[in-house]
């Protein structure tokens, strides 16, 4: 599942279509889409795993689920679930989520909780990590409606830059450790997004994946912790569980 750095992406590549006009519709999509041909792209923004293409009296919402993916001025050999043409350009999305929304984005969205939002707010975030004492850190990384855009490997990462076992209770953090997981989680995302756009994510994985922990030089675990039951790659020696 692409994780919100990788939208930022997205939106970024497709904003050369900002201010055009669809000239053709297609796909395999079964939801009832309104009329789209003819109409003016107004914007395209993100929240957390959410792509959306705006228009005058609508929203296109694009979610990658765990397997989406998107060609630009080109086609997989499949079948889109959603194709839009812009003249002899074209966008297409395949094996993800389609869905309309008729309200104003800024009036169904927290963009305060959005990690790579200009709107984002740590306060807010501190507050409702206040309100979950008993989940677990990992789920809690993962809560879109804290940290939207935070996904998997954001979750590994931060857990480990800031030494903190993935088992531990929010509630369990003492404060200042909970200030500084909101951070990284902001602070990495931008980094995975620099990362992203050089091609060296991967070269820059601490713990996600790995098989030793670069720090201990011993075993790294993996489980699949939490209810979110998430791939969870940890050091039992240098993340403190706390509580």
């Amino acid at each position: 599942m692409p994780e919100g750095p990788s939208l930022v992406i997205l939106k970024e590549a497709l904003a050369p279509f900002k201010g055009k006009k669809v000239t053709g519709v297609e796909g395999n999509t079964r939801i009832l889409l309104p009329d789209i041909k003819g109409k003016k792209v107004t914007a395209i923004k993100t929240w957390g795993k959410e792509l959306l293409i705006c228009f005058p009296e609508f929203t296109i919402r694009v979610h990658f689920l765990l397997f989406g993916t998107y060609r630009i001025n080109e086609r997989k050999d499949m079948e889109p679930r959603l194709s839009l043409a812009f003249g002899k350009q074209e966008v297409n999305f395949y094996t993800s989520s389609i869905r309309i929304l008729y309200e104003p984005p800024d009036d169904i969205y927290d963009w305060s909780a959005d990690v790579m939002s200009p709107g984002w707010s740590h306060r807010k975030a501190m507050a409702k990590l206040r309100q979950i004492p008993d989940t677990l850190v990992c789920d809690a990384i993962l809560n879109q409606r804290i940290f939207a855009g935070a996904g998997n490997i954001i979750k590994n990462e931060v857990l480990f830059r800031i030494r903190v076992h993935p088992a531990t209770r929010v509630g369990q953090l003492p404060a200042r450790k909970k200030s500084q997981l909101v951070k990284d989680v902001v602070d990495y995302s931008f980094l995975f997004l620099e990362w992203k756009k050089a091609f060296v994510l991967k070269k820059n994985w601490l713990i996600h994946t790995k098989r030793t922990c670069p720090r201990c030089h011993i075993p790294a675990h993996k489980e699949y912790l939490g209810k979110t039951a998430r791939r969870t790659f940890f050091c039992n020696n240098c993340q403190v569980l706390y509580g």
